[in-house]
């Protein structure tokens, strides 16, 4: 058994146990740790000079169809299976006491982590696909039973939209599967990405338009792409602490892989046929998305809509198509799943103090709770993209990969994706506006509202350093992520 049967198994292992009688919190934080420290001990002993998928392990399951259960990590799966790992870690620490079946509670929790790991660390389009469903189920009911507000109109909406965005994906994989060019693989399809992204040709140049779409549309639902957004915002302010900074720290990052694994190898093609349309939408995701956001008046709507709008970044960098742009993207990946994470846990922990987060409830927090106020400072700074975090490093590589992306000697015109960037440097702007005016009004001056706010526990306190030590790590350091990453990406474009 590997590091990554491992890193999957026990969560799924502690869940059952659970749900069969053990101590819920205590077994829930024993699983998080223990799958944080084999995290490490694979990327540590991952093999950067070699490179490639390591830690392999595979189990046939229907090997006439080329299907087969079959782990591994190269330096991209690595990166995203440690965002998992930590923020999982994070977000069982931060969790307030839960009154009604706790059990069940955590089970949902460490049933999230697993389908999320199992998605990053699948070489196998189904399974790839099957874990990310695993994940779904435990979302629903956590918003359901423990959500905040609307909550039952909350979980039925995301699980709608999310439920019709897998159904479209699983048809563009469908189709992938079955446009395989047979005589490349000596005449049997296979679901292995590793064989599929190193057989040249496999996808033939006509059919990869019409997956490419099916495939944008699908991982566009779960990743909140306009015009496909609207369940999102809600879902992250009616859904429990460790639920929101789960799904949108790490779950919405399926999709971005997706695209990343399967799309810009095996379609490139197809992106350029919809390159203008992915321009288009992400466009409006940092824009339009911004400027609502800019409207809003409680913290947990407010970082609903930010974390939509950040989207459209990464969708930049994918766009780029390059290795810097795409690099950036994956590298962007992390730094938006930990820092969204660290605003929805102390978002949470002010719920407790205001249950409608409201701006005007707040004020002058930062003297009564000086920790709280100089975590959600550096935390929004992250998110804005200031010098020293993993979000400046991850964005600035974004926009020099997207803005060189199609160079154009000798004339002074803009090509789409310049225009793109242009717009998207508008949108660094109107983030700095609403991020920095949320933390003036709850942070700074004096208590105006009637909200009372005391510092929180030194448990809560190491959660939330943890997240934001690895986003220094990557704004001082980026090169601790990128030598993980890039080596990566260049592999998929065939660098």
């Amino acid at each position: 058994m590997t590091v990554l049967s491992l890193i999957i198994l026990l969560p799924i292992v502690n869940a059952l146990a659970i749900l069969l009688g053990a101590p819920a919190r205590k077994s829930a934080l024993i699983a998080a740790w223990t799958q944080l420290a084999l995290t490490l001990f694979a990327v540590f002993g991952y093999n950067r000079a070699a490179g490639g998928v390591q830690f392999e392990s595979s189990w046939n399951v229907a090997a006439e169809w080329g299907m087969s259960l079959k782990l591994g990590a190269d330096g991209l799966s690595l990166v995203m299976l440690l965002l998992t790992a930590l923020v999982t870690v994070a977000a069982i620490h931060v969790t307030p006491r839960i009154e009604k079946r706790e059990g069940l509670f955590y089970a949902c929790v460490l049933l999230i982590d697993a389908g999320a790991a199992g998605a990053f660390a699948s070489f196998d389009l189904f399974f790839f696909y099957a874990f990310h469903e695993l994940a779904l189920i435990p979302t629903f009911l956590l918003i359901g039973i423990w959500g905040h507000g609307q909550r039952h109109a909350a979980a039925w909406r995301i699980t709608v939209y999310l439920a019709i965005g897998s159904i479209i994906l699983l048809v563009g994989l469908a189709k992938l599967y079955l446009a395989q060019n047979v005589a490349l693989l000596h005449g049997h399809r296979t679901f292995d990405m590793v064989v599929m992204a190193k057989t040249p040709g496999l996808i033939p140049a006509a059919a990869q338009g019409g997956i490419y779409i099916w495939l944008l549309v699908g991982f566009g639902v779960l990743i909140s792409l306009v015009p496909f957004h609207s369940w999102a915002p809600g879902a992250y302010a009616s859904a429990p602490t460790p639920a929101a900074m789960l799904h949108a720290g790490v779950l919405k990052k399926f999709g971005l892989y997706g695209l990343l694994r399967v799309a810009v190898p095996l379609l490139p093609e197809g992106a350029k046929q919809w390159a203008h349309l992915l321009l288009l939408l992400l466009v409006l995701n940092i824009l339009y998305i911004g400027l609502v956001t800019i409207a809003q008046k409680r913290l947990d709507m407010m970082l609903g809509y930010s974390s939509v709008m950040h989207m459209g970044y990464v969708f930049l960098g994918i766009a780029a198509g390059n290795a810097v742009g795409l690099s950036g993207a994956a590298m962007l990946m992390l730094a938006h799943g930990l820092s969204i994470a660290a605003l929805f846990a102390m978002a949470g922990y002010l719920r407790q103090s205001s249950p409608t987060l409201a701006f005007t409830d707040f004020g002058g927090i930062a003297k009564k709770a000086p920790f709280l106020g100089y975590a959600f400072g550096m935390a929004a700074f992250a998110s804005i993209g200031l010098p020293g975090f993993a979000n400046f490093a991850s964005e600035i590589m974004v926009f020099f990969g997207a803005f060189g992306s199609t160079p154009r000697p000798g004339t002074l015109s803009f090509s789409a994706i310049q225009v793109a960037v242009i717009c998207g440097l508008w949108g660094v702007v109107i983030g700095a506006v609403y991020m920095l005016r949320a933390y003036r009004q709850m942070f700074m001056g004096e208590n105006s509202g009637t909200a009372q706010v005391a510092e929180p526990s030194c448990c809560f306190r190491w959660a939330i350093i943890i997240l934001l030590v690895a986003l220094l790590i990557g704004g001082v350091w980026p090169r601790s992520y990128l030598s993980f990453i890039q080596p990566s990406v260049e592999a998929l474009i065939g660098k």
